[in-house]
């Protein structure tokens, strides 16, 4: 997507930037509790973001130092439109420069063939985080 350019931030620089669309999304869209919203892991972690032209946060996700991939939200009137997946490839890919050997992460159960179709393979039983279905899935590094 030429118009979408993709960044990969460290929390400081992501947080005015990725915040007020996770609040959207997760808090306002959800009903997941603000303080459950924001976590430790934060500024923990590797944060992508899909920036339209005119730098508008379009969608957003983030890798933990052990692979998790998490808080994947992308705008709604650009959902179903590729954004999410591009967030989701550049966090893989930087799980695999970093020298990881898979990722994981827990879907929304709403969201799991998205997931598949980015290679990752459901394991276990769904499970309730913030009040949502949620199921693990995994993607290991093929030439792991």
């Amino acid at each position: 997507m030429k118009e979408i350019e993709l960044v990969l931030l460290d929390w400081a620089e992501a947080a005015p930037r990725a915040m007020p669309l996770r609040e959207r999304v997760f808090v306002v869209e959800q009903g997941v509790p603000m303080e459950m919203e924001l976590d430790e892991y934060d500024p923990l972690s590797r944060h992508a973001l899909a920036l339209s032209r005119d730098h508008h946060v379009l969608a957003t996700g983030r890798l933990l130092p052990d692979g998790h991939i998490g808080r994947m939200a992308v705008d709604a009137a650009w959902r179903g439109r590729g954004v999410g997946g591009l967030v989701l490839e550049a966090l893989v890919e930087e799980a695999w420069r970093r020298n990881l050997r898979e990722v994981v992460l827990n879907a929304q159960v709403s969201a799991i063939d998205f997931y598949r179709r980015h290679g990752f393979v459901a394991e276990g039983d769904t499970f309730m985080d913030a009040g949502i279905v949620h199921r693990a899935m995994r993607r290991r590094r093929s030439d792991a």
